[in-house]
């Protein structure tokens, strides 16, 4: 008997395979679905030019150019009601940078640490973390945030201010902390912690070479502090001694020292305090991702735990943390826009009073949409270099 065999030609790359069909029919549904989404966003284009010209409106961004007459509580950078709208959504973005920063910052070490108290031995700690992850999780970010503004409001007046740490001031108005004046000083020392961080990840590229070459390693924790430390000291010694501003009571308020505003740093909370919890999730099932045969040869080669920790569990670990992390990231940093609910002058509520005093929506919305896009995309590629940075290497 002979048998016969038909050769199956898989599809074409590019074109959506049908039951039944052919190429050229999935090319027609295809373009027929194009056709369908220029049509639909036709319609949409037409219905709102429509609509703006009922009201008297016309598109476009030139309103941007004109006097915003915004008044906007705290700003990094110089900014008066007189000044455009332009400048008045640099203002909102800048804040929104500043909180997002910050935040990404503070959750990821707050996160870890916690990630790691859930896998404590100790059942109380075990127990407390889990418990306080929950219910931090299961609450919505929005009562959070008006929690958080409610108690710093509740908090002393400024002659009553609380001072935990000397130099710092609890009080219903905010923060009040030292800073560092911007002078020749100031950055001959940022320069010397520069050069003493890449003296040490030098040193650390060199003994990673050596180790692979020659299976030797020699610790660098001592000589990396000597250059991360000993370098700004140095320049002190020389007379570049930065001026630090403290803040004093006078009168009815505070001079002097860096402020955080009552609304910035109930939402610093919210955002920290919310976010740490799923990280801390994230850093708990990512050490645990880790088979525990590679805790026991670490610990059969007589590594202590610290070691085991950081130079076997946690790089196989990242793989599983990082993807993970990155969409916190981008949740942290969208999730600033709920400032407006404590009346933080961030991007969104900047955008939100441009629409109510100008009525341009589609275009202040088509704004901070692509800020956030913009953002998100940063972030992103960031993370993904990161992670393929620390990825660990098939051999």
């Amino acid at each position: 008997m002979s048998s016969t065999t038909t050769a199956i030609m898989p599809p074409s790359r590019g074109i959506i395979p049908l039951p039944g069909g052919t190429t050229a029919r999935g090319l027609l549904i295809q373009a027929g679905l194009l056709a369908a989404v220029i049509a639909l966003g036709w319609w949409f284009w037409s219905n709102a030019q429509a609509n703006m010209a009922r009201q008297g409106l016309q598109f476009g961004y030139g309103f941007l150019d004109r006097s915003a007459g915004i008044p906007i509580g705290e700003s990094i950078i110089p900014y008066t009601p007189a000044d455009t709208y332009r400048k008045a959504l640099t203002v909102g973005l800048l804040n929104t940078l500043r909180i997002a920063i910050v935040g990404i910052a503070l959750c990821t070490v707050l996160g870890i640490l916690l990630g790691l108290a859930r896998l404590s031995t100790n059942p109380l700690l075990r127990g407390l973390t889990g418990g306080y992850i929950e219910v931090i999780r299961n609450t919505p970010l929005v009562l959070q945030l008006v929690f958080w503004h409610a108690v710093i409001l509740q908090l002393p007046s400024v002659r009553q201010a609380l001072n935990p740490v000397p130099g710092f001031f609890l009080s219903q108005r905010g923060v009040k902390m030292p800073a560092l004046i911007a002078d020749p000083a100031l950055y001959v020392l940022l320069g010397t912690l520069a050069a003493g961080a890449l003296g040490w990840w030098l040193l650390l590229r060199r003994e990673r070479a050596r180790q692979v070459a020659t299976g030797e390693r020699r610790s660098t924790l001592a000589p990396g502090l000597g250059m991360l430390l000993g370098l700004p000291a140095l320049g002190m010694l020389a007379g570049y001694v930065p001026t630090v501003e403290w803040p004093e009571l006078a009168g009815f308020n505070f001079e002097g020292g860096l402020t955080l505003s009552p609304e910035f740093f109930a939402l610093l909370i919210g955002l920290v305090v919310y976010t740490s919890a799923f990280i801390a999730e994230i850093v708990r099932a990512g050490i645990q991702s880790v088979h525990k045969g590679q805790w026991e040869a670490a610990r059969a080669l007589g590594l202590p735990p610290g070691r085991i920790m950081r130079l076997v569990i946690l790089p196989q670990a990242l793989r599983v943390i990082i993807p993970p992390l990155t969409s916190q990231y981008l949740n942290l940093t969208k999730n600033s826009s709920l400032a407006v609910v404590i009346g933080y002058p961030d991007l969104v509520s900047v955008a939100n009073t441009s629409i109510n005093q100008t009525g341009q929506a589609i275009e202040v919305i088509s704004i901070f949409m692509a800020v956030y896009l913009a953002i998100s995309l940063v972030t992103s590629a960031l993370m993904n270099w990161y992670n393929s940075r620390v990825a660990l290497k098939e051999r």
